[in-house]
């Protein structure tokens, strides 16, 4: 007897190879239109899947599970972060969750450093000047940032993409120092050539650059707070790549504007899409659409991820993926 193809509904467009596969292995309901779905969407969604396969952006919180029925049993998130799904309140009505870490981790270093580099060249800026018919040739006290060889990188989160971003690092000469919640193992300090620091202020306080890299949990939440915020140098840069609740917006903004750090490099945002509006007025920061894992292999990677999530799962073994509460 053939074994009953899963009910799969994905809710927005993927790349065509990973939706041509999920439909040659499941019963998929695809999104064409890329349209995300309103929470009431969701809910009749959830009801006729066996597999709710999200993206970040589709926030299903404990009111929607609550409405989901009894037929959902997998959500395979799109996405290497699950903060947009209450994964408690899922594991609770028996309902597993699956994420897909691992494969966005080049891809989002590589434009952490593009963001670094940026926002310390003044990249930006300088290339706005020249659209706008306003370069009148070369000046020695014009358009000035700051080196990079040398100066002191804190990244703040050192998992797969702190690291990644470090090695990037190391080879432009910076030096790199870390906080995390526990050290490095000896054979990556000794490759990276990092420091670690058990306190994040006193961290801060003696940093160039910061690099977020650590993911959004309550306990991340307003990780850089106004108060932390403060503790940074007048020529200090924050990149965040990592999501936007993990530095108090508002506070970054204001201290921005007032010159009180440099500059600022931002790919996520605090209440995203919306952006803070005093943040779109500043020059000295560059802001980027959330596209930090955009590229084609990264994507199709997630896609091969969730399908291979979604298999195992289908051929009744645990998804190698599983995302448990005591995780977060």
């Amino acid at each position: 007897m053939p074994v009953r193809k899963l009910k799969v509904v994905v809710t927005r467009k993927l790349p065509d190879p990973v939706e041509t596969r999920m439909c040659e292995l499941f019963d998929t309901e695809l999104n064409l239109s890329d349209k995300p779905l309103t929470a009431d969407e969701l809910v009749e969604a959830m009801g006729r899947a066996d597999v709710l396969v999200p993206t970040i952006t589709d926030r299903i919180d404990s009111r929607l599970l609550s409405r989901s029925g009894e037929r959902l049993k997998l959500i395979s998130n799109f996405g290497a972060g699950v903060d947009n799904i209450d994964v408690a309140t899922a594991n609770a009505r028996g309902i597993i969750v699956t994420n897909t870490p691992g494969v966005l981790t080049e891809d989002t270093a590589d434009l952490t450093m593009t963001l670094i580099m940026a926002a310390a060249r003044r990249v930006v800026e300088g290339a706005e000047v020249v659209k706008a018919g306003d370069f009148h040739g070369w000046s020695p006290t014009w358009m000035l940032g700051r080196r990079l060889w040398g100066k002191r990188l804190g990244i703040v989160g050192m998992g797969r993409i702190g690291q990644a971003v470090a090695r990037r690092a190391k080879a432009f000469g910076m030096q790199v120092h870390y906080h995390n919640r526990k050290p490095v193992s000896p054979r990556i300090a000794e490759e990276l050539g990092c420091t670690y620091w058990e306190s994040l202020d006193q961290m801060l306080a003696r940093m160039d650059i910061i690099s977020i890299n650590c993911p959004h949990t309550p306990a991340t939440y307003h990780l850089l707070s106004a108060r932390r915020l403060k503790l940074l140098r007048p020529h200090a840069i924050v990149v965040n790549t990592a999501r936007g609740e993990v530095i108090d917006e508002g506070a970054l903004a204001n201290m921005l504007a007032r010159g009180d750090i440099a500059g600022a490099g931002l790919d996520v945002y605090e209440h995203e899409p919306a952006i803070n509006p005093k943040l779109l007025k500043l020059p000295n920061v560059v802001l980027l659409p959330h596209m930090g894992s955009a590229t084609v292999e990264g994507r199709i990677d997630m896609g091969e991820k969730v399908i291979v999530n979604v298999k195992t799962f289908m051929d009744g073994h645990r998804p190698p993926d599983r995302v448990i509460p005591a995780m977060l």
